[in-house]
């Protein structure tokens, strides 16, 4: 006899759905909480099924992590598939509002329907989705990076017109930049100004000396005028 569990994860708890061939409930849909014991609790009752069982979720974040942690320590044949081929499974259905319980048979019934397709969850599984998770924040931290920078350019152009012409030196190693470094010790232009060129000449070559810059004994001059 096969049972299949669909379980409709949320954040913190679960809800869980078994269905046999033809349908037939083997158990109402009930929550479970994602705490040690409750997860116990669950594993124990379905390793408890006569037949073969297979227990299908979404991938929903990181939320189905400890759930089919539970059921891979417990020897439990657990598959976690995209909630793309969820929502597409029997999308002839005219309900709109979200149910737990309703959701959870549905993945139930899906697992059904896959029973010999069905691919059980393995390590790797967590270690690609926990790379795509990092590449995605990657890809957000570079574009929120390139965005910033134009308009700290924009912006010292405005504070300090032609500023950004006097500075060519290529990014060091460890990512500093000579210019943005400038910019936060030398923010406006009444920063050079008002101190007149010989004083402002020994704090750029401090500031050069302090960021491991070369100084270069004419930019002081071309920086002032």
């Amino acid at each position: 006899m096969y049972n299949a569990v669909g379980i409709d994860i949320s954040k913190g708890r679960s809800t869980v759905s078994v269905l046999q061939p033809g349908g037939t409930v083997i158990r109402k849909p009930f929550h479970v909480s994602h705490t040690s014991q409750s997860l116990h609790e669950l594993t124990e009752y379905l390793g408890s099924l006569d037949g073969s069982t297979k227990i299908v979720m979404e991938c929903t974040g990181r939320y189905h992590e400890p759930v089919v942690k539970a059921l891979s320590e417990a020897g439990l044949f657990g598959s976690v598939v995209n909630p793309h081929l969820i929502k597409n499974f029997g999308n002839n259905s005219l309900r709109k509002v979200k149910s737990d319980p309703a959701d959870a048979k549905k993945i139930a019934r899906y697992t059904l329907d896959n029973w010999t397709e069905l691919r059980q969850y393995s390590g790797m599984d967590n270690t690609r989705t926990q790379l795509k998770t990092l590449n995605a924040q990657f890809s957000f931290f570079m574009k929120q990076k390139v965005a910033a920078k134009a308009n700290l350019i924009a912006l010292l152009d405005n504070t300090y017109p032609g500023v950004n012409k006097l500075f060519d030196s290529p990014v060091r190693q460890d990512g500093s930049e000579k210019w943005v470094d400038y910019a936060y010790s030398f923010w406006h232009v009444d920063c050079v100004r008002k101190i007149g060129v010989k004083a402002f000449t020994e704090r750029y070559r401090a500031f050069c000396k302090k960021h491991h810059y070369i100084f270069q004994p004419d930019k002081p001059e071309k920086l002032f005028h």
